[in-house]
């Protein structure tokens, strides 16, 4: 597990300054275990090419050439992209396209994205989890509010049934006679 950098810096100068008290325990803030590093993709790899845009985005998407198509000349995927106006920015957002789908390609289910998606359902599973553990437990005390009020309201037409209730002379309490 790690801890990221901005966190530990935080954390540290307030552990220094709260040491003798100790008003936290630092294992609370570790976080979840890092993602595999990025496959580096070489300039001899690709084949890059700029192509006209088209779709939403007016003229000037239809103008310019800023969409980019890359090839990944050995294993021949090809990923295009048109996300922004901004020719460097698409060409950025490629990369990672296709960085992530020779990744998948080649690690299966240990991929990033892999992992990210088990990570989200297992988050999504949690979050269900709890929230039906919520409800069973409103639903438990709704029953037992209505047991509770059917076991008042018994008790209550039992002793108005013509039973006698003497005070205690020591308590000063009723107390129903048998």
């Amino acid at each position: 597990m790690q801890v990221r950098p901005v966190v530990r810096a935080l954390f540290a100068s307030l552990h220094s300054a709260t040491a003798p008290n100790r008003l936290y325990h630092q294992c609370s803030i570790l976080l979840e275990k890092a993602l595999p590093p990025r496959r580096k993709i070489t300039e001899d790899e690709i084949s890059e090419a700029f192509l006209k845009g088209s779709g939403p985005g007016g003229q000037k998407i239809n103008k310019t050439s800023s969409a980019v198509q890359l090839k990944h000349l050995p294993t021949g995927i090809v990923v295009k992209c048109q996300e922004t106006r901004s020719r460097e920015q698409n060409r950025k957002f490629a990369r990672q396209i296709l960085g992530e789908k020779l990744d998948e390609m080649e690690k299966g289910g240990e991929s990033r994205t892999a992992i990210k998606a088990d990570r989200a359902r297992s988050k999504k599973a949690s979050a269900d989890k709890k929230t039906r553990r919520k409800y069973k437990k409103l639903a438990e005390g709704k029953e037992a509010v209505v047991g509770d009020a059917e076991f008042v309201d018994a008790a209550a037409n039992k002793t108005t049934q013509s039973e006698p209730i003497e005070k205690s002379v020591a308590t000063g309490i009723e107390v129903p006679q048998p």
